[in-house]
């Protein structure tokens, strides 16, 4: 896969069991967690960074595509969490995640069959899914194993292009 996009609240993080958008900012760092003003632990998911960091290594793209009703605090939290440069693409605000995907398919130049999708949320599987695009169900955050599949995916097709030739 060539372009790599997540969702962001329960796939990249956790806002205290919520969506970012019931958070309550400012946020503040506090003994080392990034905390709102009702004292909500907002925390990454164990693996993100590491995910992130190696899919830029490898020469990957990677995008966002969340439906949330803040923006404003989606991208706060992507620089307090200082990964916010990871991101080639950004589509972040309310609506559909077809809409999402045609800007980030635009903004990018990558085609459909090259993309897969990382999303807590079934509905959001559904919708892109019917849309031709490779999609994955997170379960309490995005990790390595989940990703790794379409990491050699790509690994593969390679190897079977080059013999080919």
């Amino acid at each position: 896969m060539k372009l790599f996009v997540f969702d962001l609240d329960f796939t990249i993080w956790n806002a205290g069991g919520t969506w970012c958008d019931s958070t309550h900012p400012p946020f503040a760092w506090k003994d080392g967690k990034l905390k709102d003003q009702e004292s909500r632990w907002i925390y990454l998911y164990p693996e993100v960074k590491e995910i992130l960091a190696e899919l830029k290594a490898e020469g990957h793209l990677i995008a966002v595509a969340s439906r949330t009703n803040a923006p404003t605090v989606a991208k706060q939290l992507l620089h307090l969490f200082e990964i916010d440069h990871y991101f080639d693409a950004r589509e972040i605000y309310p609506g559909s995640k077809l809409t999402h995907f045609d800007r980030i398919m635009k903004e990018t130049g990558v085609a459909k069959e090259h993309i897969v999708f990382f999303d807590d949320e079934l509905r959001n599987i559904e919708d892109i899914r019917s849309a031709g695009i490779e999609s994955v169900l997170v379960n309490n955050g995005i990790t390595k194993e989940l990703v790794k599949p379409y990491l050699t995916r790509e690994i593969a097709q390679d190897l079977l292009q080059s013999k080919a030739c």
